[in-house]
C-alpha cells in the first residue's frame, strides 16, 4: 500500500512539473481576472490526465483511480480552479456514463469529454437541492421522442463554458427520489440560458453559475442507461466518485500550505534566528504534517479499493473526503498562523491556498452530510456499502 508503482511516480512527476511550469507562472493572475483557463484544460487532456479510469476503448488510459487521484492531488497543490476540471470531465460526467450509460451513449460521449474537445457539467443542485437531492424541482416530461426539461439548477460548475451536461430531473413528480432520472444533455440547445452565481471566495478561475431550462428538448435516447427513475442511484454513485476527486483536492491543498510554511519558516527571522526555531511554530508545522499523512493514507485507501473493483466503497470515500477536506481547512489557519499578516496577503500563495481549503468542507457533500453517512452505517441505521 505504501509503494506507488513505476507508472504512477511517472504520472505523478509529469503533472508535478505540468503544474510548476504551465500553472503556476500564471495562477495568480488568472484568479484575479477571473479567468477561466480552458487552454490549461486542453493541455491536460493531451497529458491523458482525464483518462486514468477510463478504459481505452472509450479514449482513456486505465491507469486507475490511484494514478486519478494523484494527478489531482498534484494539480491541487497549485490551482483549485483548475482541480475542477478532474470531475466535470472524468468522474462527474464521463465516469458515470461509463458505469451507467448505454454502449452507444459511451461511445459518443466518453471519448470527447476525456479528450476535452467537450467540456462537461454536472446538474444536480438547486435552490432548494442541495445536501437534499430529493428537493429538486427540475422536470422532464416524455413527449413522443423527446423529453422537455423545465426548471433551474444552481452553484453548477462550468455552467457558462459546458457543452454537455448529466442533468437530473423528476421524470415522476410524485415518488421522491424514486422518481428522478438522468439526462445527457446538449448544453447549447435552444432554451437552456445560464448566468453566473455570485462571487465566489475562492476558485475564482472556475466558472460557476445558474442553469434554466425552459422547454428545453432532449432526445429519448439520451435518457442515461435507457431507463427512468434511476437517477437517484445514478447521483449516489456518481456523488461516490466525485468525492474521491474532492478528497484528492483537499490533499493536495494542505500540502502545498505544507510545504509554503515550511519554506518560509527557514527564512523569516525574529528575535535573531528563523521562526522555524521556536518549539510553537513546529508544533504547528508537526500537527499539519500529521494529519495530512493520515489523510492520504485514508485517499489512497479509498483509491485503490475502487482499483480492486469496490467501486460501492461509499463509507471510505465519504470518510477520505470528510477526513481530508477538515484536515485542508486546519492546515489552512495553521498555515496563516505561521506566516502571520504575510499570510493574509497576496504577497504570498497562502491567502488564495487558504480560500481554496475552505470550499472543500461544502462541495460533494458538506461536512455534515459526510458525518451523517458514516454515523448512520456504524449505527446500522442506513449502510453506505450497499
Amino acid at each position: 500500500m505504501f509503494e506507488l508503482s513505476k507508472e504512477i511516480l511517472a504520472i505523478q512527476k509529469v503533472a508535478r512539473e505540468f503544474a510548476r511550469k504551465e500553472v503556476l507562472p500564471r495562477v495568480a493572475e488568472d484568479e484575479k481576472n477571473h479567468a477561466f483557463q480552458r487552454d490549461l484544460v486542453t493541455k491536460m487532456a493531451e497529458l491523458d490526465f482525464f483518462g486514468c479510469p477510463i478504459p481505452e476503448e472509450y479514449g482513456g488510459n486505465n491507469m486507475g483511480f490511484l494514478a486519478h487521484t494523484i494527478i489531482t492531488e498534484e494539480i491541487s497543490k497549485v490551482s483549485g480552479s483548475l482541480r475542477a476540471a478532474f470531475n466535470m470531465q472524468t468522474m462527474g460526467t464521463a465516469r458515470e456514463i461509463l458505469q451507467f450509460g448505454t454502449e452507444e451513449q459511451k461511445r459518443t460521449y466518453i471519448p470527447k469529454l476525456v479528450s476535452a474537445e467537450w467540456l462537461g457539467c454536472i446538474g444536480i443542485t438547486e435552490a432548494d437541492a442541495g445536501s437534499d437531492v430529493g428537493g429538486m424541482q427540475t422536470t422532464a416530461e416524455r413527449r413522443g421522442d423527446v423529453y422537455v426539461l423545465n426548471g433551474s439548477k444552481n452553484w453548477i460548475t462550468y455552467a457558462q463554458v459546458t457543452d454537455v451536461g448529466l442533468i437530473y430531473a423528476y421524470t415522476d413528480p410524485t415518488q421522491r427520489y424514486k422518481g428522478m432520472s438522468t439526462f445527457i444533455v446538449d448544453m447549447h440547445s435552444p432554451g437552456i440560458k445560464t448566468g453566473p452565481t455570485a462571487e465566489k471566495l475562492g476558485w475564482r478561475a472556475c466558472p460557476t453559475g445558474e442553469i434554466y431550462f425552459d422547454n428545453v428538448e432532449v432526445p429519448a435516447q439520451n435518457l442515461l442507461g435507457g431507463q427512468e427513475n434511476q437517477g437517484f442511484k445514478f447521483v449516489v454513485s456518481g456523488l461516490n466518485n466525485t468525492r474521491l476527486t474532492a478528497a484528492a483536492g483537499a490533499l493536495g491543498v494542505s500540502q502545498a500550505l505544507i510545504d509554503e510554511s515550511v519554506r518560509y519558516a527557514k527564512t523569516r527571522v525574529q528575535f535573531g534566528q528563523a521562526v522555524g526555531q521556536f518549539q510553537m511554530v513546529q508544533e504547528e508545522l508537526a500537527r499539519m504534517i500529521v494529519e495530512t499523512e493520515a489523510a492520504r493514507l485514508l485517499v489512497y485507501k479509498s483509491a485503490m479499493q475502487k482499483d480492486a473493483g469496490q467501486l460501492n466503497n461509499t463509507r471510505e470515500t465519504v470518510m477520505a473526503k470528510f477526513y481530508a477536506s477538515d484536515v485542508a481547512s486546519r492546515v489552512a489557519d495553521g498555515a496563516l498562523r505561521i506566516h502571520g499578516a504575510y499570510g493574509y496577503s497576496s504577497e504570498y500563495p497562502v491567502e488564495r491556498l487558504l480560500r481554496d481549503a475552505k470550499l472543500y468542507q461544502l462541495l460533494e457533500g458538506s461536512a455534515n452530510i459526510c458525518k451523517m453517512v458514516i454515523a448512520t452505517d456504524a449505527l446500522g441505521y442506513r449502510k453506505a456499502n450497499r
